[in-house]
């Protein structure tokens, strides 16, 4: 997606407690385009997307969960639809990181409406991420 693009992109501020942590994990580990920022906050560019990481002391992400596909998934949660192979270079390079997923990158509901590769992992400061990848574009609302 561009930023010329048709379609609206979304903003999303989530609280970190370490903005240096913060800045390598969605810069480097990502590999995330860093926007405007200041002693507070960054601006992100997350797949054409404004995505912000704003400072709050103390905070530490929910640790609510909910049964999906016999794993628990973490509650809330936020992230992106890739292609399937935008899926696997993230993929590879999380793992070429070190990362600890919650859920390693597995196929979701095979063969059912809806197969879906996800992962989910949290970034430093708590806050749990979902990346998932549909073969077929129609599945992404797919009913039962």
């Amino acid at each position: 997606m561009t930023p010329d693009s048709p379609i609206p992109r979304f903003h999303l501020a989530v609280p970190v407690d370490d903005l240096a942590a913060a800045r390598r994990f969605y810069g480097e580990i990502l590999g995330l385009e860093r926007g405007r920022s200041a002693r507070s906050w960054v601006d992100w560019n997350l797949y054409g997307h404004q995505f912000v990481t704003h400072l709050v002391p103390g905070h530490r992400g929910a640790a609510a969960h909910n049964p999906v596909d016999g794993h628990d998934v973490p509650v809330p949660h936020f992230g992106l639809l890739l292609t399937v192979p935008d899926f696997h270079r993230l993929a590879d390079r999380l793992r070429a990181a070190g990362t600890e997923f919650v859920i390693e990158p597995y196929l979701r509901f095979e063969g059912e409406p809806g197969e879906q590769w996800t992962m989910f992992l949290t970034d430093p400061a708590g806050n749990a991420l979902e990346f998932k990848a549909f073969a077929d574009d129609a599945d992404v609302f797919a009913t039962d």
